[in-house]
């Protein structure tokens, strides 16, 4: 099953804590159906002194979203839109809004 979100996209939330919010995907968890969304879904993570963090102490770390929860920003509207997958006749594969828009490509054409 082909997936509607894909890194780096902008979605909007649609459930939970951060309803409405919008922001990037930093990362796509296909196995468990999850995404990563830059500054939402924050948790206090304590963690030991080490290089990386000599101080130590409490960081705030993404924890991961149901795919399911968002939806990818349509850029017309600039709000979340369903998506459908249309195929163009050289052979590429787009990502559509309900709305006619084109939100990206999936799949190039193979030459």
């Amino acid at each position: 099953m082909a997936l509607h979100i894909k890194k780096g996209d902008t979605v909007e939330i649609i459930a939970g804590d951060h309803k409405g919010a919008t922001g990037k995907v930093l990362r796509v968890i296909t196995d468990k159906n999850r995404v990563i969304v830059q500054g939402h879904n924050l948790v206090k993570k304590h963690v030991r002194p080490s290089q990386r963090n000599p101080q130590g102490g409490r960081i705030n770390v993404e924890q991961p979203i149901h795919i399911s929860n968002v939806l990818p920003v349509n850029p017309k509207s600039s709000k979340g839109s369903k998506v459908k997958f249309k195929i163009e006749k050289d052979g590429t594969k787009k990502r559509v809004a309900l709305d006619g828009s084109e939100i990206g490509i999936v799949k190039k054409a193979k030459n």
